[in-house]
Order: structure tokens, then C-alpha cells, then sequence
């Protein structure tokens, strides 16, 4: 299986849960449309703690982690989201074996 993959876990500022993923959704929309090589790019609530959200996203390859990051609308998100954040902590992975849409491996 290929690709290059990350885990980000946020923890948002009390109070700046809907100003965070209202900026998420408009990235997310320009993620959709504009970066063909990012392959899954989800957000997620972690349930039973409303302030944290984890995102999985999953690239093609390095190279496209690299082009994702030089996108204006990641830039944006970058610079805006420090407003709403506590902390946050990556992990970057490398997919070993697995199921994707398109059937992979």
C-alpha cells in the first residue's frame, strides 16, 4: 500500500468549537476540489470530548503532502486556526495494509 498519511489531534479553546469547524468545512471544500492527490482528508469529533477533534489524512505520496501544504487555503487554515487552539500533536505515518474506496491494499 502506498501513500504518506498524518494524524492530527486538536484541542480547541472553550468556546471556539463552531469558529474551528466552520474554518475546517471552508477548507475542507477547497481541499475537494483543488488537490486531486489528497486522497482522504476527514475531521473527526471524538465523542464524549467536545473539544477535541482528530483529522486523518491520507496522500498519495510525500509529494503531495508537500503540494497540500503550499496551498493557499492551507495556509489560511494554518494561520487562522491558532486563534481556536489550545495544543495539537501530528503523527506522520506510512500506510502498511489496509482498505481504501477504490479497493486498495
Amino acid at each position: 500500500m502506498d501513500g504518506f498519511a498524518l494524524t492530527v489531534r486538536f484541542t480547541i479553546k472553550p468556546g471556539h468549537e463552531d469558529d474551528f469547524d466552520r474554518l475546517t468545512t471552508e477548507t475542507l471544500s477547497a481541499i475537494r476540489t483543488r488537490e486531486p492527490e489528497t486522497l482522504v482528508y476527514v475531521s473527526h469529533r471524538v465523542v464524549d470530548s467536545p473539544r477535541e477533534r482528530i483529522f486523518y489524512e491520507l496522500y498519495r505520496d510525500h509529494a503531495a503532502f508537500d503540494a497540500h501544504e503550499q496551498q493557499p487555503h492551507v495556509k489560511r487554515f494554518l494561520d487562522d486556526r491558532e486563534q481556536h487552539l489550545d495544543s495539537f500533536t501530528v503523527d506522520q505515518m506510512t500506510p502498511v495494509a489496509g482498505k481504501t474506496g477504490d479497493g486498495g491494499q
